[in-house]
């Protein structure tokens, strides 16, 4: 009775490990910042997110449009003199409804143009509760969460703070000027996928 007891035990263990959703770590020049998947609830988002950090896309990008009050945005451009946008693999179908996940305050989600469909590498953290961006609001189909920050929620508010103003970006399409781009570059050095912990 008690191996048997000992045996159920191990197995639990071994199902809690297994369940344990992925974790990534952005080391930025403001902080680190630790990002908890959603894998059960966003699992086409997250795969894709996951495939950017294992091969480096992320490295050496910056954030690229900061809104205090609203959200930090990255995933696009890399650190240059004059930031350039990477290019990135196919867009991925938007997890939003599916998921039930919200934009609250310390949540990442994908941004995307007017399709709703066009999400690729870059991701946004809300610093606020932005509800408005679940689907039924700005849009039918919402912008889609796939996780939340865990750890360094103060790094993102240092972020969030940053001066910014209008600055010309290299886009896939030719340069031009944005709006709400930080005066001095706020660079993610590395993101990488974080080990799970082992029993």
């Amino acid at each position: 009775m008690k191996l048997m007891i000992i045996a159920t035990f191990y197995i639990f263990l071994s199902t809690l490990s297994y369940a344990e959703n992925p974790k990534v770590l952005l080391e930025t020049n403001h902080g680190d910042i630790t990002i908890e998947l959603n894998e059960e609830k966003a699992p086409i988002t997250v795969k894709n997110f996951i495939s950017y950090v294992e091969k480096k896309f992320y490295d050496n990008t910056i954030f690229h449009r900061i809104i205090d009050g609203f959200m930090i945005q990255g995933g696009g451009f890399s650190n240059e003199e004059m930031p350039a946008q990477k290019k990135p693999d196919d867009p991925i179908k938007n997890e939003g409804k599916k998921s039930g996940l919200s934009n609250i305050r310390g949540s990442i989600a994908m941004a995307r143009t007017n399709d709703p469909h066009s999400a690729t590498s870059q991701f946004f953290i809300n610093v606020v509760d932005n509800k408005n961006l679940d689907p039924g609001g700005f849009s039918a189909d919402g912008y889609a969460v796939f996780g939340k920050v865990t750890k360094g929620m103060d790094v993102v508010d240092k972020i969030k703070s940053v001066k910014t103003g209008s600055t010309p970006l290299k886009t896939l399409g030719g340069v031009g000027a944005m709006r709400d781009v930080p005066i001095k570059k706020v660079i993610i050095k590395s993101a990488k996928l974080l080990k799970k912990k082992s029993n």
